[in-house]
């Protein structure tokens, strides 16, 4: 099967990433909200990043309306009807998501393959919502989706070999490095990543270190872009709250057992780089 068009169901920050790498790649992209609030909001976050893309010279304005004129926005699902390849970015709600994937079983064609980009929810639970899940896995792409060259796909145990093979064709089309894990709580890159970022939480709480110092480290003694308190910041504090728990729910691994301090941030509204104040505080 050959993907020509694609669905993004969520126009928010994933969302609009996802939808932005899938057009300047060259597919058709319907993406969907559930009001013109919020679609228009993400369709303008597209064309904000594509600007200042054109004004520091690495894509032409001629690219950017290409790629423009290649998104449709939507606030109607069936709009999806004839999408080769639908890919879930809501919120991270199982009972949603499952919602979401028995309504698009019913709109898009038999051959369609149903994704979602998942952080950590179990993805067998959202393909059971449909007739085809042999045609459901996860295409978790990192934050922000353009920028980040990597595609971790997620394989359930229902998954056909030969919905893997496109899905891996299709990310490599758009310019990703492919990694395969199995549908487990984290998969790779959370499962990895959340014992870390907890870890450095635990230390900043016990007066190990001081925040600069702890992320400077991690700068310069491990090579990392980016420190890990600076990192959750910007994922959201909520964000890796969630994650951790759900890992912690399904393994009840004390690794991913939230620190305190974790929820104190979240119940105080301190939710990093989104909400101005974190780890760190931001303008």
């Amino acid at each position: 099967m050959e993907i020509k068009k694609v669905g993004v169901v969520g126009c928010g920050t994933m969302g609009s990433g996802i939808t932005q790498v899938c057009a300047q790649s060259g597919y058709q992209v319907v993406v969907s909200e559930i009001n013109d609030e919020l679609l228009n909001k993400g369709l303008a976050a597209i064309n904000s990043v594509l600007t200042k893309s054109v004004d520091k010279g690495k894509i032409s304005q001629q690219d950017k309306d290409t790629t423009l004129d290649r998104i449709k926005g939507t606030t109607n699902t069936k709009d999806f009807y004839d999408c080769d390849l639908i890919i879930e970015a809501a919120i991270e709600n199982m009972e949603l998501k499952k919602k979401i994937f028995a309504e698009l079983d019913k709109i898009c064609p038999k051959h369609a393959i149903l994704a979602t980009n998942t952080s950590c929810l179990s993805i067998i639970d959202m393909a059971m919502a449909t007739s085809r899940p042999d045609k459901v896995l996860g295409l978790h792409f990192m934050n922000p989706a353009p920028i980040m060259k990597l595609l971790e796909i997620v394989k359930t145990i229902a998954t056909s070999d030969e919905t893997l093979e496109v899905s891996q064709r299709f990310g490599k089309s758009l310019g990703k490095t492919i990694v395969i894990g199995q549908d487990t709580p984290g998969f790779i890159v959370n499962r990895l990543m959340m014992p870390f970022l907890l870890n450095a939480i635990r230390m900043l709480d016990a007066g190990v270190a001081t925040r600069e110092d702890i992320d400077t480290a991690i700068n310069l003694g491990l090579n990392h872009p980016i420190g890990p308190l600076a990192l959750a910041d910007l994922i959201g504090i909520d964000v890796v709250l969630f994650v951790a728990n759900a890992i912690y729910e399904e393994l009840k691994d004390p690794q991913y057992a939230p620190p305190v301090l974790l929820n104190k941030m979240v119940t105080a509204g301190w939710l990093g780089r989104k909400t101005g104040k974190g780890f760190y505080e931001y303008k």
